[in-house]
């Protein structure tokens, strides 16, 4: 699995300076530390990787790094999405150390580098996510400085061989009867240095920027689904390929809607005399206005299903339904009249006993059953 961005991980913005970081790294530790955790796993595994990232942010060199490379500036194995992902996994530890031994090093020359996992949280309306649509986004990413025009130095001259391991990204060590070899610490396994290096990027020949990409958002699409770009991350190393970026869909609440996987739900508020006598009321739906009918002596809370109005989820099956629940409103602003005539109808339900109110009757006779029962406990 591919390590999560650092500045994520701290819950900090990426201009976060160290007093935030520190506060951030404090309260992460103490919630996690193993022992408020005692054999949870997943609490170690959460420590360590806020220690980590502490640990690159806090100190200014490798921050700088990790903000120009990613994972791939501070970590030669950083980047590869797990064993066996491509660079960044077993095999490259493996190759590094024991290569000259067993000639697994087969890859030779410079290593290159998959480049860092992007997300980005789309925001979009029910309606979109529900019909689908395609979106433009800004991304924040790596891309060639401007000064420099990518090539990292100020003179504009392509970069040298490394002196230190000849151009070739790694170097030799003999330790007794074994030959090690490891990642140039020089010029980080490219092979190249800058001997003029750019003041913008430092050398790197990127910097900072934003790319604009169209993500096709599927129709069904619901809160907390992802979408997976690939190759629109951040750019590799040494001609390494591209990261991934991951779109995480993020629908705005609906003034009317709720949506509870391929059902809609909405509460219909109905007058006094509707939910009495009977009617039909005009409700919303994604697709126009359709005709719900409210039978005689409707209270509120009943539910009314209006099959195939609901959306059909992205992950398919059929078309969910639209839930109605009605509320009755209390009239509310009467004028004088209007609360004579209520006194008159109110006076006429009066001797009916209880033919009108039969739910008023049973909570009566709830209550006095409670009563009688504490009076003689």
């Amino acid at each position: 699995m591919a390590k999560r961005d650092y500045y994520e991980v701290l819950g900090v913005d990426r201009g976060a300076d160290d007093t935030e970081l520190k506060k951030a790294y404090r309260r992460l530790a103490m919630k996690y530390h193993p022992d408020r955790n005692p054999g949870d796993t997943e609490a170690e595994e959460q420590f360590k990787e806020v220690k980590e990232a502490f640990e690159i942010l806090s100190d200014s060199q490798k921050r700088s790094a990790y903000d120009q490379f990613g994972h791939a500036g501070v970590d030669a194995s950083a980047g590869g999405g797990g064993f066996g992902g491509g660079a960044g996994g077993f095999g490259d530890i493996f190759d590094s150390v024991f290569g000259d031994i067993f000639g697994a090093g087969g890859r030779g020359g410079t290593r290159a580098y998959r480049g860092a996992d992007l997300r980005y949280d789309l925001e979009m309306t029910l309606e979109e996510a529900v019909s689908g649509t395609e979106i433009k986004i800004r991304v924040p990413t790596l891309v060639d400085c401007d000064t420099c025009d990518g090539k990292g130095s100020r003179s504009g001259r392509a970069p040298d061989t490394c002196n230190t391991c000849g151009g070739v990204g790694q170097v030799r060590m003999q330790q007794g009867f074994f030959s090690v070899q490891q990642t140039c610490p020089r010029c980080r396994g490219s092979g190249k240095t800058v001997t003029d290096p750019c003041a913008s990027c430092g050398g790197s020949g990127k910097a900072r920027g934003n790319k604009t990409i169209a993500v096709k958002v599927p129709a069904g699409v619901d809160n907390g689904d992802r979408i997976r770009l690939s190759g629109e991350g951040e750019p590799g190393q040494n001609g390494g390929p591209p990261g991934d970026l991951y779109v995480n869909v993020v629908v705005k609440p609906h003034p009317i809607f709720t949506r509870e996987e391929s059902d809609l739900r909405c509460e219909v508020p109905i007058d006094f005399a509707t939910a009495a006598l009977g009617g039909e009321l005009e409700v919303p739906t994604l697709e126009g206005r359709v005709v719900l009918k409210i039978p005689p002596e409707t209270q509120t809370g009943k539910m009314f299903r209006l099959r195939g109005k609901g959306v059909r989820s992205v992950r398919g099956g059929g078309v969910g339904d639209l839930i109605c629940r009605v509320a009755v409103e209390t009239p509310v602003n009467l004028s004088k009249e209007q609360k004579e005539l209520l006194e008159n109808f109110r006076d006429s339900l009066s001797g009916g006993g209880t033919r009108h109110s039969p739910r008023a009757h049973s909570w009566l006779d709830g209550v006095k059953k409670f009563f009688e029962e504490m009076k003689f406990s």
